[in-house]
Parts: C-alpha cells; sequence; structure tokens
C-alpha cells in the first residue's frame, strides 16, 4: 500500500475523537475509514466515508494515521479531496459529522496538471459562474494543433450579440492569464441560432 503523499484532508481533533469512539463499538480489530468521492469532477460528485476492515483498503489507497485509527483514501479521489475537512460538532441532538470538499466537483490545478485539466479548472471556477448570470456557459471542445483551446458556448452566449466581446476579453484573457502556455481561444459554437440569446 502507498503510504506517501498523505492527502492534505484536515479530520478535526473533534472528528477523529467521535471516529474513534464509532469504530470502538465495531468490536473488530484495527478497523478503520475508507475516504473516497464518488462522481469525482463532476456537478454530481459525492464525498463519502466508510468503515474500513483490515483487508477492505483496495490497491493504491494512500493511508493516513490518525488518532486511534488508520483512514484510506482512495487513489484517484486524492486530487479531488485536497483541502477537504471531516468535522464533527455536538449539539443538542448527538451531533454531526461533516464533510467539506471543496474540489470535488473539480479538481486543484498544479504545476502537473495538463493544459485540458487547467482550461476546465478556470471555466468551471471563474469563467461559467459569470456567464452564469446571463444564462450561458461555455465548455471546452478540444485542443487543436497549435495550442489553441477550441471552445463552444451555450445557453444565453449562444446566438448572443456581445459574444467576441465575451470570448476576447473575458475568456480569452482569463485564461491567458492563468495558463501562459495557451496561446489563445477559438469559438465554434453556431451563433446563427439566437433562439436563447441574452443580447440579440
Amino acid at each position: 500500500m502507498l503510504s506517501t503523499p498523505e492527502p492534505v484532508i484536515d479530520f478535526t481533533e473533534g472528528a477523529q475523537t467521535y471516529l474513534t469512539e464509532l469504530l470502538s463499538k465495531q468490536n473488530v480489530e484495527g478497523i478503520g475509514v475508507r475516504m473516497f468521492v464518488s462522481s469525482p469532477g463532476t456537478p454530481h460528485a459525492e464525498t463519502c466515508l466508510a468503515y474500513c476492515k483490515p483487508g477492505e483498503e483496495k490497491e493504491g489507497d494512500v493511508s493516513m494515521s490518525l488518532n486511534g485509527f488508520t483512514a484510506w483514501i482512495e487513489h484517484d479521489s486524492v486530487p479531488f479531496l485536497e483541502d477537504a475537512t471531516v468535522d464533527y460538532s455536538a449539539d443538542k441532538m448527538g451531533g454531526q459529522l461533516t464533510i467539506k470538499a471543496p474540489n470535488a466537483k473539480m479538481p486543484k490545478v498544479t504545476e502537473d496538471s495538463t493544459v485540458d485539466q487547467k482550461i476546465n479548472y478556470y471555466l468551471a471556477m471563474e469563467i461559467n459562474p459569470s456567464l452564469a448570470a446571463h444564462g450561458g456557459q461555455v465548455r471546452l471542445v478540444e485542443m487543436d494543433d497549435e495550442g489553441f483551446a477550441i471552445l463552444q458556448f451555450g445557453g444565453g452566449c449562444q446566438g448572443c450579440a456581445s459574444v467576441d466581446l465575451t470570448l476576447k476579453d473575458g475568456v480569452e484573457r482569463t485564461l491567458m492569464s492563468h495558463i501562459p502556455e495557451l496561446k489563445g481561444v477559438r469559438d465554434v459554437t453556431d451563433h446563427t441560432n439566437r433562439e436563447n440569446a441574452y443580447y440579440k
């Protein structure tokens, strides 16, 4: 099993104490937890925490030694669990274990990420939220051989009169400020269809 590098997941003291107590009630020697993301990198991503008896960890899982137990992190989920927090807060009803994983739907990009991954990240985190105000969105179709990102607009951006401005001043400028190796962007949207356009 892999033991390094440890993912950047914060199991708070409260969470560790709660999980240690919970695991001790299972009466299984060496039982821990396993954490993974189902449908990672999609809007439907869900972060899951399950019991993990000895031998139930999977090939490639990354181990985290915690206070009284081991957390096994699914290898493919590690980038999506970067900066995740597992917390427990007591209340009158007994308390609740919460998991916050800000990168589950879209993993954080690093120096080693591909240009495609970087483009998808900045489209999801910076560009599409502002286009959504006009009911629009943009997605990466492919990278061409010259290093240009081929993009397609949808929703309120398709057929919009100001799409050229959005493309050059908004999308291209934002992407190229984050991704210096990008040569530029090209739009392959059929803008003759103006049915849902924000500005006609």
